[in-house]
């Protein structure tokens, strides 16, 4: 199997000190990853900056002359949670570059599956503004390049951060090329997701919201995985997966109360693993976005690379948690039939 990394050190350069987004998260992967001998089996690909025409593929032209403009006198916030330095705008682009360097390559078979280790993260960002620590949608990029650049007409997009990706659906709650699937805490930051919003127009139906209440374990997320996602992703039949990961709901995180374990993380990997082989050809890419406990997310990184080269063990050094977890199996029947799955 031949994984790829995408990582850039341009992406440490975003920073504001003492912000939880901070570029540690990165080094400590890479560190992890060099450590445990997992870099070493992977084919690195360098990020190429996106050009204007793909970010405004999902992005208003208003929106990259803000972030030119702020960057380019030194930096500043766009809100009280999201910063930019002089550096930010290169950062950004690269990440959201580093997006439609790994479709091309999985869609052209230059390698079988991918990983972009980018910051800022993405999934916030709107058509129209920076939010949520995220300046340019890095997914939503990529998967306008698939289906621009590669003539597809069916992408999946699933979003396993602790929050909701309100930027994500918002770029595509009109459109049925893109099926975005979430799973997040709620009601949390950004409020969004609740289980009505399901696509408006056109794509009415392609926008699947799984709203979770605190203290959803690993058996939890799993199912709703098993019966929602799976024959969800049948009915659609996916020609790429993209997946926006968040280490955020992991039991340790600091800024959520979700329980997921890093052996439920790549139980969950494993998962979107399996629908990529049986309905796209294994064609699948993942994309870094929260999570901001540094051992939680350097050692989930890990054990996804290690699912997406095919191994079968699992490393979880840090454990289960110890707090009682919630049974939604009732609240999942729920959904299966408001989405017509029963």
């Amino acid at each position: 199997m031949k994984t790829a990394y995408l990582y850039s050190p341009i992406f440490l350069e975003h920073e504001e000190s003492g912000h939880p987004e901070s570029p540690e998260r990165l080094e400590e992967i890479m560190r992890v990853l060099k450590q445990t001998g997992v870099l070493a089996r992977l084919v690195a690909l360098d990020p190429i900056p996106a050009t204007d025409a793909q970010i405004i593929a999902a992005h208003t032209r208003e929106h990259l002359a803000r972030v030119q403009e702020l960057c380019a006198r030194g930096g500043g916030h766009f809100d009280a949670d999201t910063y930019a330095n002089a550096r930010s705008h290169d950062a950004a682009r690269l990440a959201a570059g580093a997006l439609v360097r790994a479709v091309d390559a999985v869609m052209n078979r230059e390698v079988d599956n991918a990983f972009a280790l980018v910051r800022p993260p993405g999934h916030h960002a709107t058509r129209q503004r920076a939010m949520g620590f995220c300046i340019f949608n890095n997914i939503a990029i990529g998967a306008q390049n698939a289906l621009a650049a590669h003539q597809l007409e069916r992408v999946l997009i699933v979003d396993y951060d602790v929050h909701h990706g309100n930027g994500t659906q918002d770029i595509f709650y009109r459109s049925p090329r893109a099926l975005y699937f979430s799973t997040h805490q709620y009601p949390h930051y950004p409020g969004t997701g609740n289980w009505d919003e399901i696509g408006e127009g056109e794509g009415r139906g392609y926008t699947v919201n799984v709203p979770l209440p605190p203290g959803v374990g690993d058996a939890g997320y799993q199912l709703v995985f098993d019966d929602l996602l799976f024959p969800l992703a049948e009915r659609y039949r996916p020609q790429l997966i993209l997946v926006s990961v968040g280490f955020d709901a992991h039991w340790r995180d600091p800024l959520a109360m979700e329980s997921l374990s890093l052996a439920g993380y790549t139980s969950l990997a494993r998962t979107l693993i399996e629908i990529a082989r049986e309905m796209c050809d294994g064609r699948i890419v993942f994309a870094l976005e929260g999570g901001y406990d540094l051992d939680v997310i350097a050692n989930g990184v890990a054990s996804t690379f290690r699912a997406l080269l095919g191994d079968e063990e699992i490393s979880d050094p840090l454990g289960a948690t110890k707090r009682a977890t919630r049974d939604v199996r009732e609240y999942v029947e729920q959904l299966k039939g408001a989405h017509r799955l029963v």
